[in-house]
């Protein structure tokens, strides 16, 4: 239930409010808040998730993240990948009084709502068997380079779990090899050794595959342009008329590009501008 007003504040038992402890985020920082899926690899199996990639559990996780960042909106970035997503919060963001327990918590639920709440739009023949859990961690990054490197980290974590695993399931689902025989075969292979593989065994050109699968989702808030059709009365004239209208309006836009290197970054420089 709801509160009842400030007349029920004060009493004998308000002490309690002392145990309470307070936990800002440190001005002048980056708030990156990390969530990961719970069991994942129990829940992509349980409900029949396709190997190495599942394109509707990638858009379905990039769905639940456009939510946050459109419930949040002093997110200036978001990255995910697989079953995981790293949203941040704007250097100087004001928002929960900086206080890192509420912008977990505000991330995390509203994420793990918008994944049961959506799932029927993307999973549409599957039916959802039990809740996922997400867990959520909080990094705070003082300079604008420590930000880029851990982007850049969860990049390259990208790259390096996705060739692994299209060779690994390449190896299972159509060179007949066991989980186990796969995971032999590639102990101790280099990138190189992969792609060989990949080209050589199943005539897949690595850097042909889905830029999504490769490189992960970015999220960020872009102008669009929206043509809206709408009902007017023009002067002289009995009745309405549909004419089209063109509106500007700032939307959370998935894209699916190199964040590592500097284009990116020159391309974009108000996600870091200080007053954005």
């Amino acid at each position: 239930c709801g509160r009842r007003g400030p007349a029920m504040a004060k009493s004998k038992f308000e002490y309690v409010r002392a145990f309470e402890a307070e936990d800002p985020c440190l001005p002048g920082c980056w708030i990156v808040v990390r969530l990961d899926g719970r069991n994942f690899h129990r829940f992509s199996e349980q409900h029949e998730f396709k190997k190495p990639n599942d394109d509707r559990a990638l858009q379905l996780m990039t769905r639940c993240a456009q939510t946050v960042m459109q419930e949040l909106e002093d997110i200036a970035i978001a990255y995910g990948q697989s079953d995981e997503y790293s949203f941040v919060f704007k250097k100087n963001t004001k928002w929960f009084k900086r206080r890192a327990s509420k912008f977990m918590t505000h991330v995390v639920s509203q994420f793990a709502s918008s994944y049961v709440f959506y799932w029927k739009d993307y999973f549409k023949d599957q039916q959802l068997l039990y809740p996922p859990g997400f867990d959520g961690r909080i990094v705070l990054y003082p300079s604008n380079q420590n930000l880029k490197d851990y982007l850049s980290w969860r990049q390259a974590d990208c790259h390096i779990n996705n060739l692994y695993n299209t060779v690994f399931w390449m190896l299972v689902q159509r060179s007949g090899l066991t989980p186990v025989e796969a995971q032999d075969r590639l102990r101790g292979t280099l990138a190189g050794d992969k792609n060989e593989i990949l080209f050589s065994e199943f005539n897949i050109n690595y850097n042909n595959e889905p830029l999504m699968y490769r490189k992960g989702t970015v999220l960020i808030w872009q102008k669009v342009n929206e043509i809206i059709t709408k009902k007017i009365k023009l002067p002289k004239e009995a009745e309405e008329k549909e004419v089209e209208v063109t509106r500007t309006k700032t939307k959370v836009v998935p894209l699916h590009c190199d964040i590592i290197g500097d284009q990116f970054w020159e391309e974009y420089p108000e996600i870091l501008a200080e007053d954005s």
